[in-house]
């Protein structure tokens, strides 16, 4: 059995954000010994570095609610784990397509700039007037 510690320094999961889990029931609640730490085991370790791999992926907590949910149950059709990792993929290259935009308007508010005084700077002036870049805000 592994203490919170130890858990956090194997998953790479900081304590606070484990406890988090707990709240909010991704992570079921620890038993505690006699003087009240909390312990963990093998099912916790998977269990969280599942949590922890599907974050770096960026799935929203309710997404990796219902994966884990899914992953106990072996024997069903994977078609609903499918079509929760293709809504993901989905908001990923919608967020692409946004930060795409958002170096092309930057890179042509950068490329405007004269490099002379700040009362003439093109980037000052498109910030403080959106009008002026010629693009439109996605």
């Amino acid at each position: 059995m592994l203490s919170i510690g130890e858990l956090s320094r194997r998953t790479g999961v900081k304590v606070p954000t484990i406890r988090y889990y707990e709240q909010i029931g991704l992570m079921p609640l620890a038993p505690r010994t006699e003087g009240k730490q909390r312990r963990y085991g093998a099912d916790e370790v998977s269990r969280l570095n599942f949590i922890r791999h599907a974050r770096e992926l960026g799935f929203e907590v309710e997404a990796i609610r219902e994966l884990l949910e899914l992953s106990e149950k072996p024997d069903q059709s994977c078609a609903e784990a499918d079509r929760i990792a293709r809504r993901h993929m989905a908001e990923v290259e919608r967020r692409i397509e946004q930060l795409t935009a958002l170096r092309a308007e930057l890179r042509h508010m950068v490329e405007e700039c004269s490099h002379g005084r700040v009362g003439e700077c093109r980037v000052i002036q498109v910030l403080a007037d959106h009008s002026q870049c010629g693009h439109e805000h996605r």
